[in-house]
């Protein structure tokens, strides 16, 4: 709790209006890989309480007020309960469920997505190979979306646990983005297990299994 407090993520997040302090986890990756830009559809796997979501839709305002663009769209689901933002859909769903999934896909209505954002994680037990692939589990899931419902030229950016699967998660990851890449936001505790594998698709390409 102390370090949580004394963090200096989570008092500029504070300070500067952020619902947590992985907003500046995305802020990083996006300023390096340019992930959101104007008019794009985007879907935040894992949204609550919303820290990511918050970044998209204030860079879609920077876009709009700067070049007068077209807002993007925001698909945010969670199973817990989120506050309502600006400019953002929300969808309160277990991802593992078929009911919430069918559900965010009767949202999209066949539209394709050009960035699919996970963050999410498993309740935690303490239970170290328990949480491990739990989360490994909800990785896939949120790859699997990503499989079907990227655009081309759409990207991938989701938060794995190094551990147990993790290499054959990445393996199947360059499967699909065979570009694919780690990135370890300066936000991301150095002792935390947690990365980043961000993958992009080439604009004039589908994803390499062919599901799309």
């Amino acid at each position: 709790m102390r370090e949580h407090v004394n963090d200096p993520y989570v008092q500029r997040a504070k300070a500067e209006g952020w619902r947590s302090r992985a907003a500046f986890k995305l802020i990083e990756i996006d300023a390096k890989d340019k992930l959101i830009f104007p008019g794009a559809t985007v879907v935040d796997l894992g949204a609550a309480p919303g820290g990511w979501s918050q970044v998209v839709a204030r860079r879609f305002r920077e876009y709009a007020a700067k070049s007068n663009s077209t807002l993007g769209r925001i698909i945010a689901l969670d199973l817990l309960e989120m506050e309502a933002l600006p400019g953002v859909e929300f969808l309160q769903g277990d991802f593992r469920e078929e009911a919430t999934l069918a559900g965010l896909e009767q949202k999209l209505a066949g539209a394709r997505v050009d960035l699919v954002l996970s963050d999410i994680s498993p309740n935690l037990s303490g239970i170290g190979l328990s949480d491990q692939a739990r989360a490994m589990h909800l990785s896939e899931l949120a790859l699997e979306f990503a499989e079907r419902w990227l655009k081309p030229g759409g990207a991938f950016l989701v938060k794995v646990f190094q551990g147990r699967e993790y290499d054959e998660f990445v393996r199947r990851m360059k499967s699909s983005f065979p570009g694919a890449a780690v990135r370890k936001p300066d936000a991301s505790r150095g002792r935390s297990a947690e990365v980043y594998l961000l993958g992009k698709l080439p604009k004039n390409e589908k994803v390499a299994h062919g599901k799309m």
